[in-house]
C-alpha cells in the first residue's frame, strides 16, 4: 500500500487494489459483473468517507504530499508562463514563486507558494515557508501587474511565514504587514485561492484579494491545530480537538463570511486527479475574472476594503 495513505483511505485504496488485481485474470474469467459490484461499491464507499470527513481529515488531506502545488496548476491551466525572480533588494525565495500567465483569454499576474515533492526539492523550497524576500517579490509582481492592468491570481499552501531568526532580523513582520496594506489598495483585481495549507500570517501575507476561494479539502487559520494543541495543552496530543475548535474547514469559513466560495474536487480529493483538479480551478477562475474585471479600480477598492471590515463583526 502506498506510505501515503491516510488511515480513513486504507480501505478505499484495499478494495481498489483488489479490483487491479481481478482484471489480471478479467480475460480467462469471467468476472466482470464482480468487477462491476465492487467498482460501485468503491464509489459508494468513497462518497460516505468523504462526505462525514472530520476537520481533522480535512487538514491531512491538504498536507497529503501528493496534491497538486503552485506549479502543477501553473503548468496544467496556464500558457505562456514567464517566471520573475528577486524582490530586487536581497535575494530569491524559492518559496514563493510568480509571473505572468494567460488563462485563456485572460492575461495575469499569478502567484503562490511552493513545495517540494522530496527531500531536496522541500529544502529548496523551504518547504513552502516564505522569508520576507519572498513577501517582497510577490508585492514587487503584483505591483508590475497593477503598472500593466493585469488581474493577480494568488495561490496559497503554507505551513506558515519561516520563522527563523534570519527572517525576523530581515523584517518579516514588516514584509508581511506591507502586502497587507498594499494588497488592500491594489488598483487591479486580486483573486485568493487558498489550494493546500493556509497558516497564519504567512497565507495572509498573499491572502488579501476581492474575492477569496478555498478548495474543498484545505484549511485556512491563524493557527495550525499542532501548534494550537501545545499551547492549550502543552501537547500535541490534542490536534484533533483544536482542529474541532478552530473551525478552519472551507464550509466553517463559508458560514463565517471569510471566503467566497467553495471549489468542489475530484472524489477522493485534489492528489486522486490533478488534470480534473486543475480544470476545474481554471473555469472557476475564469468566472471570476470576467466578473472582476467590469468593475471600475474606485468601486472596486472600495468593495475590498469593506469586505474585510465586516470580517470578525458581531453585535450583542
Amino acid at each position: 500500500m502506498n506510505s501515503n495513505t491516510l488511515d480513513f483511505e486504507k480501505p478505499i485504496n484495499e478494495l481498489e487494489k483488489k479490483i487491479e488485481e481481478m482484471k489480471e485474470y478479467e480475460d480467462n474469467l469471467d468476472i466482470r459483473e464482480e468487477i462491476e459490484k465492487l467498482e460501485e461499491k468503491v464509489i459508494t464507499l468513497k462518497k460516505n468517507v468523504f462526505k462525514n470527513l472530520t476537520r481533522w481529515q480535512r487538514v491531512q488531506l491538504a498536507r497529503h504530499p501528493e496534491r497538486p502545488y503552485t506549479l502543477d496548476y501553473i503548468y496544467l491551466m496556464t500558457e505562456d508562463f514567464i517566471e520573475l525572480h528577486g524582490d530586487r533588494t536581497y535575494r530569491d525565495d524559492k518559496a514563493i514563486i510568480g509571473g505572468f500567465a494567460k488563462i485563456d483569454e485572460y492575461k495575469v499576474m499569478i502567484i503562490g507558494q511552493q513545495k517540494g515533492r522530496d527531500t531536496k526539492s522541500n529544502v529548496l523550497r523551504n518547504f513552502g515557508m516564505a522569508n520576507p524576500e519572498g513577501y517582497r517579490k510577490a508585492l514587487r509582481l503584483m505591483k508590475l501587474a497593477e503598472k500593466f492592468n493585469k488581474p493577480v491570481i494568488t495561490l496559497i499552501d503554507t505551513p506558515g511565514a519561516y520563522p527563523g531568526l534570519e527572517a525576523e532580523q530581515n523584517g518579516q513582520a514588516e514584509a508581511i504587514a506591507r502586502n497587507l496594506l498594499e494588497m488592500s489598495r491594489l488598483k487591479v483585481p486580486i483573486i485568493v485561492v487558498i489550494i493546500g495549507e493556509g497558516a497564519s500570517g504567512g497565507a495572509l501575507g498573499i491572502g488579501v484579494g476581492d474575492r477569496i476561494l478555498m478548495l474543498e479539502n484545505t484549511w485556512y487559520s491563524v493557527i495550525s491545530p499542532e501548534s494550537c494543541s501545545s499551547i492549550l495543552w502543552r501537547s500535541w496530543d490534542y490536534k484533533e480537538q483544536a482542529a474541532e475548535a478552530l473551525k478552519l474547514t472551507a464550509e466553517d469559513l463559508l458560514e463565517l463570511k471569510i471566503i467566497d466560495r467553495i471549489i468542489p474536487e475530484p472524489l477522493g480529493g485534489a492528489h486522486k486527479d490533478h488534470k480534473l483538479m486543475a480544470v476545474t480551478l481554471k473555469e472557476v477562475l475564469k468566472e471570476e475574472l470576467e466578473n472582476l474585471v467590469k468593475v471600475k479600480p474606485e468601486k472596486m477598492l472600495q468593495n475590498r476594503i469593506e469586505k474585510f471590515g465586516k470580517m470578525g463583526a458581531y453585535t450583542e
